[in-house]
């Protein structure tokens, strides 16, 4: 496929707020021709909706008490949101110009080829573990229920990749990612989830895994439509999330795991290489080194399949 001119869209968010708001009340949806990074606006309103400087938003398992005290009282934030406002937001952007991924690598975006979106809102799980791979789960189920291995399908690739795989598994390119972070308001805590998914066709460089866009799967969707089809899925896996922890998502994420069975590197020192073998009931991923089976969690490393993505 070749890339595509960006068009001008219409997002038809007061349908997809009306809907989305029986999910999750308090919702507002926003839509911003462009900023730098829909995760790091939505941190930078949550700290100052917490009064001021706070501690750098975190990757879940490194999550510190919460703060005590009163919620301190703030001026009004930007875009209309309140002093100590703490309801969730699913914010878009159509251009991120520093989008972010793990471990700060940066995620291209251009207008018309990309949907960039974060939402933010008060999380309290028993336990961050997994997070990103049940919201993983959603995406990839909603935008490939089929999941048919003889043709191309979607798979994840741990901790927070969305892999386009070819017919007979060959030819996988990543397709999206999710990015998750924490930030503390006053006494309670938010979370940040970020998604970035490849609509259309671009000319990129220096992607180590590859490029691949949901026109692969349906020439004719767009953001707006690949917004629509992902929201409710994905607000719903969240609030599933918080509620019941990873323990609903296993089963389907085994389905869809792109390590498994995989030679991998990973930057631990104590397992550089192995081999994957699923994961464990937390979402934390199992590598086998000689007769060592390690159990890695998504703070502690970057794991890389050997020989490809």
């Amino acid at each position: 496929m070749k890339p595509t001119e960006p068009t001008a869209v219409t997002w038809h968010t007061e349908p997809l707020w009306r809907d989305l708001s029986r999910l999750l009340p308090g919702l507002a949806i926003e839509v911003v021709e462009r900023c730098e990074s829909t995760n790091t606006v939505l941190v930078e309103r949550a700290r100052r909706s917490g009064g001021g400087a706070e501690p750098a938003p975190t990757r879940p398992g490194e999550l510190e008490p919460p703060i005590s005290g009163p919620i301190p009282l703030v001026e009004a934030t930007p875009h209309g949101r309140r002093a100590g406002d703490t309801q969730p937001c699913l914010l878009v952007a159509e251009q991120q110009t520093r989008g972010r991924g793990r471990w700060g690598r940066s995620w291209e975006s251009s207008a018309g080829a990309s949907l960039t979106c974060s939402l933010a809102l008060p999380f309290t799980p028993p336990d961050w573990s997994g997070l990103s791979l049940a919201v993983g789960v959603a995406l990839a189920d909603a935008l490939d229920p089929a999941h048919d291995t003889a043709c191309g399908h979607l798979e994840l690739k741990w901790p927070n990749d969305l892999m386009w795989v070819g017919r007979a598994g060959t030819d996988a390119r990543k397709l999206g990612g999710i990015l998750i972070e924490s930030v503390p308001v006053g006494q309670q805590r938010m979370a940040v989830i970020g998604v970035g998914l490849n609509i259309a066709p671009q000319a990129l460089t220096d992607l180590s895994l590859g490029y691949a866009c949901l026109q692969e799967i349906d020439p004719d969707i767009d953001a707006p439509q690949a917004l629509a089809r992902i929201a409710r899925p994905w607000i719903a896996a969240v609030l599933q999330f918080q509620r019941e922890g990873f323990a609903p998502f296993a089963a389907r994420f085994a389905a869809r795991d792109h390590l498994r069975g995989r030679a991998v590197s990973t930057t631990l020192d104590a397992v550089p290489h192995g081999v994957a073998e699923g994961i464990d009931d937390s979402g934390a991923l199992l590598v086998r080194a000689g007769n060592v089976l390690h159990s890695i969690g998504a703070g502690d490393v970057s794991v890389r399949a050997q020989g490809g993505a």
